[in-house]
């Protein structure tokens, strides 16, 4: 179910729900997000304005959150809501395995300058995979650190990388590896860049 579809149901009047499996991947997701923030349930549970045992509950796929509940989620943990939403069709045997095409989770990222998509099955486990397409002539112009050892591979077009004050131009074929630095990235060709990135621990 998207995130549309639950709004409008929301407005509609009606309770929102999520299926089965979708509760149990957010449930894991949302374990996962509050591990790598150094949140125990008591903490996480303050910060939300919910009880220790709705969290408990939540986290294990038993309880359903509100579109509220994930808005504040969201902003907690400083992820697009658009995270929590994917798509949930296909054969069941294949959840928490395999992601299709055509099924993967937008991440946002920085409007048009760059498209993040989610190519993990969930975000449990000790790292993530994110596919990042950066638009021709888009740059990052603040620095970025992250608690994170972070490695990728460019798949396609040109992408410089500073890291830890010294920039690289990297091409297709190239791959590259940083652990808890600042960096920040820049395309300075006129066609976009496709990275395959892998953050551990996940940060979405």
């Amino acid at each position: 179910m998207t995130l549309s579809t639950l709004i409008q149901t929301a407005k509609s009047g009606h309770s929102p729900s999520i299926d089965v499996v979708g509760a149990s991947q957010l449930g894991n997701d949302i374990r996962a997000l509050r591990k790598s923030r150094g949140l125990t349930l008591i903490e996480f549970g303050e910060q939300l304005g919910r009880s220790v045992g709705f969290i408990s509950q939540l986290e294990r796929g038993i309880s359903e959150p509100s579109i509220s509940d994930l808005r504040k989620i969201a902003a907690l943990f400083g992820v697009p809501i658009s995270l929590f939403f994917g798509q949930n069709e296909g054969d069941p045997a294949e959840h928490g395995f395999i992601v299709r095409a055509g099924s993967r989770r937008k991440l946002g990222g920085e409007g048009s300058a760059l498209v993040e998509e989610l190519l993990s099955p969930d975000l449990g486990g000790s790292f993530e995979i994110i596919r990042s397409e950066f638009a021709p002539g888009a740059e990052r112009t603040r620095l970025l650190t992250r608690d994170t050892q972070e490695a990728g591979y460019i798949v396609s077009g040109n992408l410089d990388l500073e890291i830890d004050g010294k920039w690289f131009e990297l091409g297709p074929g190239d791959s590259f590896r940083f652990n808890a630095v600042p960096m920040r990235w820049r395309n300075k060709g006129s066609t976009k860049a496709v990275a395959i990135w892998v953050i551990s621990p996940p940060v979405y």
